[in-house]
């Protein structure tokens, strides 16, 4: 039988803070420092040790972000990762790895992770980088519809949509976009666009930044739209 640990409403939560985080990770111990660490935050915790418990309250449940080791008993991170994608695709996902393999962490960027934090880490870094992510999907008051050639983000419904037709894009892959769209033919390093979407540096983050770009590229179907500059960085540019 499969449980849950889920933390009850207290008078202590900050009223303000109601985003709700599904931890799915089967060391009991890093679990309830995770919980604790978000709880402590704000947050909504609850915690669960296997995929199909995860899949289990997923289906029952709203969330606004999940952590997801990629070792998991039973199904792997990367086996629930693709499931909650054809559940809900705009469900913000930071994945927890101890694989020294960087092609596990490329594929859970391809398959739609946020991020990625590789153990061991600070639950207090991993409550940094989850507010960062959460913070970049608040609406705010920049212009609401962006335009380059026939692709348009409008960023109130978080909707892209290429010759009119709409693509499903992750909630990274489209704060990606739409930096991208605000700057247009200036030449952005993966240093600027990792502060700027990310908004935290860690090792190998450059890598995550050509990972979100190749994404792109193949979901628009507009190679050209965003031209790597050799030695420089990225630029977004209409086709001629």
């Amino acid at each position: 039988m499969q449980t849950t640990e889920q933390v009850p409403d207290t008078n202590q939560r900050n009223a303000n803070m109601t985003h709700r985080i599904l931890v799915v990770e089967d060391e009991v111990a890093l679990s309830a420092g995770i919980r604790d660490a978000l709880t402590h935050a704000g947050f909504e915790a609850e915690v669960v040790h296997d995929g199909a418990a995860a899949l289990e309250s997923f289906k029952k449940s709203r969330f606004d972000l999940i952590v997801l080791d990629l070792m998991l008993p039973g199904k792997s991170g990367l086996e629930v990762l693709k499931e909650l994608r054809g559940l809900r695709h705009e469900v913000r996902v930071v994945v927890l790895t101890a694989l020294s393999d960087e092609s596990d962490v490329v594929r859970g960027f391809e398959m739609g992770a946020d991020d990625y934090m590789a153990k061991p880490f600070s639950p207090r870094e991993l409550v940094a980088r989850i507010k960062a992510i959460l913070r970049r999907a608040e609406p705010t008051e920049r212009e609401r519809e962006l335009t380059l050639g026939d692709v348009q983000v409008r960023r109130e419904a978080r909707e892209v949509t290429v010759g009119g037709e709409a693509v499903q894009l992750t909630g990274k892959e489209f704060d990606l976009l739409a930096f991208f769209l605000e700057h247009p033919g200036i030449v952005l390093s993966r240093e600027r666009l990792l502060d700027a979407v990310w908004e935290l540096t860690y090792p190998g983050g450059t890598r995550t930044v050509d990972v979100h770009v190749a994404q792109l590229r193949r979901k628009l179907g507009r190679p050209d739209l965003i031209r790597t500059v050799r030695g420089a960085g990225y630029k977004a540019m209409a086709a001629a």
